[in-house]
């Protein structure tokens, strides 16, 4: 069975992140794999470890993409590809969407395999739109894959959703969304880095996907920074709690709040 496990490369999360000039800049905070990814590797591994089958990592970007790739390869993926052309620097949830998919059909993938959501943008509708743009189950939110039957090409999931657990089954090939709860993603072997430190990650471009540039339906126009809020506070003492209670009402009323 072939698993295929998109990742992202994304700012770190303790990245102070501003708007210059209509720039986003994260100052000198490192690249890294989105999160939420990790999740993805992980569970597209034990899939593969169970079920048997190998496990390919996909990431769009430009070059530094690779290195979120290279930890997919050090936490034990068999493969790894970039899909990057210069047609794809504007493009918007959908259109990533599609070229997503396209790479999962070369890659003769049976699992399509995302984390939950990236941590820039948060939108956490990829691996739907890709599922669609497939034709594929989307089967999101998944805490666990309870019974998986590549010969008879069907799959079993709980998905965690707000009232509690979910069980659902679908037909493969399929696009799976991974959560925290599935498992705790592994470390990187000492092996594992070194292998990916040397690994020749291939590229491809539209024009090997075999389609045309998608059309965007979302135009970026502006980016600033949000207003800056001027936040102060007041400590109110008092002699007794009775006293800091009737000041803080008076306090309270005075500024107009009650």
């Amino acid at each position: 069975m072939k698993i295929a496990v998109f990742v992202k490369q994304v700012p770190d999360s303790a990245a102070k992140i501003t708007v210059e000039n209509g720039v986003v800049n994260w100052g000198d905070a490192p690249l890294v794999i989105n999160p939420w990814d990790e999740y993805a590797v992980e569970a597209a591994l034990l899939l593969a470890e169970k079920h048997g089958g190998e496990v390919t990592a996909y990431s769009l970007g430009d070059e530094s993409a690779k290195e979120a790739l290279k930890h997919a390869l050090a936490m034990g993926c068999a493969g790894a590809v970039l899909l990057s052309d210069p047609a794809l620097a504007a493009a918007d949830t959908a259109a990533v969407a599609r070229v997503l998919a396209a790479a999962a059909q070369k890659g003769s993938a049976e699992l399509a395999v995302f984390g939950r959501q990236a941590i820039d943008w948060d939108s956490g509708v990829t691996p739907s739109m890709a599922a669609r743009v497939l034709g594929w189950p989307a089967l999101s939110l998944v805490a666990a894959v309870e019974a998986l039957d590549p010969g008879a090409k069907t799959i079993k999931v709980a998905r965690a959703i707000e009232e509690g657990r979910q069980v659902v089954e679908g037909k493969l090939p399929a696009v799976l969304s991974i959560v925290k709860d599935f498992a705790e993603p592994r470390y990187p072997s000492f092996m594992g880095i070194r292998k990916a430190s040397q690994a020749e990650i291939p590229t491809w471009t539209l024009a090997d996907l075999g389609i045309p540039a998608p059309a965007s339906a979302v135009e970026t126009l502006e980016l600033s920074a949000p207003l800056a809020r001027e936040v102060s506070n007041e400590i109110i003492t008092g002699d007794s709690p009775a006293d800091v209670a009737a000041k803080l009402v008076d306090k309270i009323i005075g500024e107009g709040v009650l």
